[in-house]
């Protein structure tokens, strides 16, 4: 499954897109943690393989959306991620949009239920 990442358009972000951004909107986190809070977030609904974590950090890494994070508290040598501005700007742009869809979605049903 592709996950398209780059939305300067305004397009929709992929669910495990916007997941990975979420998790890391709280705190940094290595990769595992991300898998973990994923699941949590999504109430076990999305298990993210760590080909689709690591291809999704990959062009977050790209697109400046998140960035690397040293962690001195671990014990092995784990990669920790954080957001940046960049990456809570579109956080927060997707969230807006998906307000705006709800708000309308529910205008509809209330009509339709009338």
């Amino acid at each position: 499954m592709r996950q398209v990442v780059t939305q300067p358009d305004g397009r929709p972000l992929s669910e495990p897109v916007l997941l990975i951004l979420m998790s890391l909107a709280g705190q940094p986190r290595h990769g595992y943690a991300l898998l973990k809070d994923i699941e949590s977030i999504s109430q076990g609904r999305v298990r993210l393989s760590t080909g689709t974590l690591y291809g999704a950090l990959a062009r977050l890494l790209e697109d400046g959306w998140i960035e690397r994070f040293e962690q001195e508290d671990t014990s092995r040598e784990k990669q920790a991620y954080r957001l940046t501005a960049a990456g809570r700007r579109q956080l927060q742009m997707e969230l807006d949009r998906m307000k705006q869809l709800t708000r309308a979605g529910m205008a509809r049903l209330r009509v339709r239920e009338a």
